[in-house]
């Protein structure tokens, strides 16, 4: 039996199949809070913005139309919900506690070494991720951490191809000169 496709899903969700919705919230909500945690860098509210995320879109449901795929509508929601928490307040409030969940979700079987090493790279990179704009980072993290394709992004972000092609390699770029500024001890 072969898994249903996302738009029949909704549809089925838009008629009021609780079951379906229900299946496309497991289906995607990794993938969201991942995204939100990237854009945030804060789990709370990562997991917040996926939550909006997903009320906004059954509150959407039957308005969508499949002209795109589900995955970019669902992240323009996502995206939306992100930069809209970014621009408010509270932005801040989390940062330092994100950062401490990030040294002490290390492996506790890797000797001491690896520990302190492989924690000093996931700041170097969180550092750097937190210091692109949200323009470079949202592209990135679409590209890099979510696997969309080029279009996809440039659909999701409502921009040209082009410009999502130079926003990846400039939030590239900006990360190999930040964490190049860390020294060897991280490369």
């Amino acid at each position: 039996m072969s898994p249903v496709d996302d738009w029949t899903l909704a549809r089925r969700a838009a008629t009021g199949d609780r079951t379906a919705f229900a299946r496309i919230v497991r289906r995607y909500q990794q993938p969201v809070v991942a995204f939100c945690y990237r854009m945030t860098r804060s789990h709370a509210d990562a997991e917040d913005i996926a939550q909006e995320t997903f009320v906004r879109l059954y509150k959407a449901l039957d308005r969508l139309q499949p002209e795109r795929p589900f995955s970019t509508v669902l992240f323009t929601i996502a995206r939306n919900a992100a930069l809209n928490q970014l621009r408010g307040e509270g932005r801040h409030r989390r940062r330092v506690a994100a950062l401490a969940q990030t040294q002490d979700q290390r492996d506790a079987t890797a000797p001491p070494d690896r520990q302190a090493q492989a924690a000093d790279v996931a700041v170097a990179l969180e550092t750097a991720l937190a210091a692109l704009t949200p323009e470079y980072r949202e592209a990135f993290v679409l590209r890099e951490c979510q696997g969309f394709e080029y279009r996809q992004i440039a659909a999701i972000l409502s921009c040209p191809v082009g410009t999502v092609r130079s926003r990846i390699a400039r939030a590239r770029e900006q990360i190999r000169q930040q964490l190049l500024a860390y020294g060897d001890d991280i490369l």
